[in-house]
């Protein structure tokens, strides 16, 4: 729905009211994929294509029809041999197309569909969870995701506006985050860039009709919007993965951010890891000599200037990992200056537990207090007694992967820990888990909660 993000925002502001049918699965040959849409006005303008014109005429009917009955439908469309001249798709696939009416009036979809297209129409991140598969009175409903894990919908509850108290405690409503689970009020500070590391389904706070449901959606669709991709995730109302709730995620974000200062023979390594890992990899060095494209290939940006000025005058985000490879207090200290103040996901600094420090005791004599200095990941990495810069960098990766996921970095084996950091139930099948839908064609879809700080040991560095 959000390719025809532009139109459907107008119709929006002009209080139309409209229907809007979303490819939601696709089994074979198919001209669209998951997230493409046709909308259809009261007023019969239609914009979109579910199909590139195969089917278009009969879900035009459907969202008419939504329009008239106020129902969500979802239909298949496929090709058949058996009638040549049926409604299908002449390339021999299958879509599944959820058609969702939004009235005018309507104040439990149109609001978060409203709020996900303004964000898109400004460039930034959001992510829309929409259910596609489930009880028949929750398809179509939708919550709004925004990176550091807020969310604003309701799926199993009340439309908003109508807060309902949970037995002995606060009405729910307002804008939630996933990682606290309770409601804030709208433009709260959700507890930082990493938030605070609890999970909601387990909060009182976040009890009423559909808290956990909907705490469970936003983990999930905050893991696909960290990935910036497109695909189906199954939970419960209970929080549970592969629950009978499946819901479409779409998302509009740019790739994470991965700054490496420093160009360093770890820089390259670390680069071809950042890419990897989906991350638009910039590098940046004060020496011209050194910050060249013909040493570092991979990397999307190669930047000849100060470290703390490139920072100081570009974009970061809650997403954004920030590498500090230049192993010298003349780029370290000012960089870090201004790098922990900044409400990004990480932070990390190479070097020694002796230059580490050297290192906090110039930060502390520069202001830089103790809730500052712990966001600090130094010496740089996980413990896996890394010696070549390939294996530091797999280090270096690996710890930001754990502070995104909340993992600890140790050894699944023998343990009987859950495997995803989310709260998810005792009994959930393991083996990787939290699978993405068989209709998505996205890969797993992994929460991105950050559990309280695990203790960590560096590997082996230089």
């Amino acid at each position: 729905m959000l390719d025809i993000a532009a139109d459907l925002r107008r119709w929006c502001a002009d209080g139309r009211a409209f229907a809007v049918a979303t490819v939601v699965a696709v089994r074979g040959s198919a001209p669209r994929q998951p997230g493409a849409a046709l909308a259809v006005d009261a007023g019969g303008t239609a914009v979109g294509s579910v199909s590139g014109g195969c089917v278009e005429g009969a879900v035009y009917d459907l969202c008419q029809e939504a329009l008239r009955t106020g129902r969500a439908v979802r239909e298949t469309f496929g090709y058949s041999d058996d009638d040549a001249f049926a409604v299908g798709l002449t390339c021999g696939g299958a879509v599944d197309v959820l058609v969702t009416p939004v009235p005018a009036a309507d104040t439990r979809v149109r609001p978060v569909l409203a709020g996900a297209l303004a964000a898109v129409a400004e460039g930034r991140a959001v992510a829309l969870a929409r259910v596609v598969d489930g009880p028949g009175d929750m398809l179509g409903r939708a919550l709004l995701v925004r990176p550091d894990g807020t969310y604003e919908g309701t799926l199993d509850g009340p439309p908003p506006g109508e807060p309902t108290a949970a037995p002995g405690g606060p009405p729910t409503g307002g804008v939630r985050s996933a990682a606290q689970g309770g409601p804030s009020a709208p433009g709260a500070d959700p507890g930082g860039p990493d938030g605070p590391g609890d999970d909601c389904a387990g909060r009182g706070e976040a009890a009423g009709p559909g808290g956990a449901l909907e705490c469970a959606a936003a983990r999930e669709a905050r893991a696909l919007l960290d990935a910036g991709r497109t695909g189906t995730v199954r939970t419960g109302a209970d929080g549970r993965r592969c629950g009978p709730v499946t819901l479409l995620v779409e998302c509009a974000a740019p790739p994470p951010r991965m700054i490496v200062f420093g160009a360093v023979d770890f820089a390259g390594a670390l680069v071809r890891v950042g890419k990897f890992l989906g991350y638009h990899v910039t590098v940046c060095d004060a020496r011209p000599v050194f910050a060249t494209p013909a040493r570092f290939p991979e990397a999307d940006e190669v930047v000849a200037d100060w470290p703390h000025r490139y920072l100081a005058a570009t974009r970061t985000d809650a997403r954004t990992a920030l590498c500090v490879l230049t192993h010298d207090p003349k780029f370290d200290v000012p960089l870090l200056l201004r790098a922990l103040r900044l409400p990004v996901a990480y932070v990390g600094a190479m070097g020694s537990r002796r230059t580490h420090a050297d290192r906090a005791a110039r930060l502390r004599a520069a202001g830089v207090t103790e809730a500052e200095l712990a966001r600090l990941r130094s010496p740089i990495g996980l413990d896996l007694g890394a010696r070549t810069p390939e294996e530091t960098a797999l280090s270096i990766a690996a710890e930001i992967v754990a502070d995104r996921r909340g993992g600890g970095g140790a050894r699944l084996t023998g343990t009987d820990t859950p495997i995803h950091h989310d709260g998810e139930h005792d009994g959930e099948p393991d083996g990787g888990g939290g699978e993405a839908g068989p209709d998505s064609g996205a890969g797993p879809a992994r929460s991105p909660l950050v559990s309280p700080e695990p203790a960590r040991s560096a590997g082996a560095r230089p």
